[in-house]
């Protein structure tokens, strides 16, 4: 039986239900990123407090693999790197209770 990658979920972080879902997978990127170079850009991850408007994603970096020209591997997403990430982006200042856009945060591949 083969599994396939979960691509969004439900986790509780100190007592309150976050939705997850992957937005995108990582993918080579032609366009210019922030640092000015195009090349592998990492997976996306968004995220959403239950009950609540306000949501974050999560940028992971592009996964070492791809960066060494190897071929892509399994997509490597638990919902303990999502908790990492949810603890990260609430330290790093995001309000999930508040109001406006999506808020964007950059994790390292653990999460963190």
């Amino acid at each position: 039986m083969t599994s396939t990658p979960k691509l969004s979920g439900i986790v509780e972080v100190d007592g309150h239900p976050y939705e997850w879902e992957l937005r995108s997978e990582p993918q080579w990127s032609e366009s210019q990123s922030r640092n000015g170079s195009q090349g592998w850009k990492g997976m996306t991850v968004a995220l959403l407090r239950k009950d609540t408007q306000r949501g974050a994603l999560l940028e992971f970096p592009p996964p070492k693999r791809l960066l060494k020209g190897m071929q892509r591997g399994r997509l490597q997403i638990s919902d303990a790197i999502v908790s990492r990430g949810i603890r990260a982006a609430l330290e790093a200042g995001w309000d999930p209770e508040s109001r406006g856009k999506p808020v964007v945060f950059m994790v390292d591949a653990d999460g963190n």
